[in-house]
């Protein structure tokens, strides 16, 4: 889990006026997404429901929280998910060090002798003061001045059991502490739940979300986000990375690369001052793009020529 980070303060507040707006808003920021993609953020946030965003890894689903987050000028909280994750880490615990050194002051002080002053202490012990806010109760908190960004991130890394936990929050925006009763957000947070789907997610969740499958983008789009985040990238080149890349997602790979690693692969590239691609520098570069050796070595010399040769008539189609 990572601490909320500061709203930018050069942001427009107000939601988004329809889906023309979201896209434009979007694109300001410098996320290029499709018409149904916008349109889910746009529902999502008119009817104030939590989005659950599905898809390969490095297809901007991530993204999307920290940008909705700088667009809205609201803090981002994220709790990154995990295997063995429980409610003491991502909601909340009770700081015991804390307790055990207000019970040992006041047996020393000789003010917990009465059965009243012994029921006052049990009761202060189970306060805000001794309370350990963790990412969902930080989220759904009254106290905040405006209601946060919340990005539930790789929800199916966590157990099963987990899901249960986050069904109060998304249905309710709250959560029942036993021993101080229910905290519930005045205002609800925008929540963002992602998956890159090692597991299915339990249905409960999912009908308390708006769902959509974020896809691979189309060579157009992933040019245009290419050429937002890495600017110094010529013209050729960038469509080159960008046909050579969606090439390599029609061949049966072990992880397919995402936009994150087209983005990754461009700022190689620049620091290598390439202007086009060209099978020795593919493949000297191509850890950038995949991660796993046998999809490595599967693209062998006459391979990556092949493929090149592909892209190169992809690239003058762009």
């Amino acid at each position: 889990m990572s601490e909320p980070t500061p709203a930018s303060t050069t942001a427009t507040t107000a939601l988004p006026r329809n889906i023309d707006d979201t896209i434009a808003r979007l694109a300001a920021l410098d996320y290029v997404a499709d018409r149904a993609l916008a349109t889910c953020v746009y529902l999502g946030l008119k009817l104030q429901r939590p989005l659950f965003l599905e898809g390969e890894p490095g297809t901007g689903k991530t993204e999307i929280a920290r940008t909705l987050a700088q667009m809205l000028g609201r803090p981002l909280i994220r709790l990154q998910c995990y295997e063995g994750l429980d409610l003491g880490s991502a909601a909340y615990e009770w700081n015991y060090g804390r307790q055990m050194m207000a019970i040992r002051l006041a047996e020393a002080a000789g003010t917990a002798g009465s059965a009243a002053a012994q029921e006052a202490l049990a009761q202060s012990l189970f306060s805000d003061t001794y309370l350990t806010k963790r990412a969902l109760l930080q989220a759904i908190d009254p106290a905040n001045p405006v209601p946060p960004v919340l990005l539930i991130d790789e929800l199916d890394r966590a157990d099963e059991p987990f899901e249960a936990f986050l069904l109060e929050v998304l249905a309710d925006f709250q959560i029942t502490i036993p021993e101080l009763g229910t905290v519930k957000a005045t205002q609800p947070p925008i929540v963002i739940l992602t998956s890159n789907r090692t597991r299915e997610i339990h249905d409960a969740v999912k009908r308390r979300c708006l769902y959509h499958w974020v896809d691979f983008p189309s060579a157009a789009r992933e040019l245009d986000i290419l050429q937002r985040r890495v600017p110094g990238a010529g013209a050729q080149l960038a469509k080159e990375i960008v046909a050579f890349v969606q090439r390599l997602r029609s061949i049966e790979l072990y992880k397919l690369p995402g936009i994150a690693e087209t983005i990754e692969w461009g700022r190689a590239l620049l620091e290598l001052d390439a202007l086009v691609l060209d099978p020795v520098v593919i493949q000297d570069t191509l850890g950038v793009l995949l991660k796993y050796q046998d999809d490595i070595a599967r693209m062998n010399g006459s391979e990556v020529a092949r493929v090149l040769q592909d892209a190169q008539t992809l690239a003058r189609q762009l």
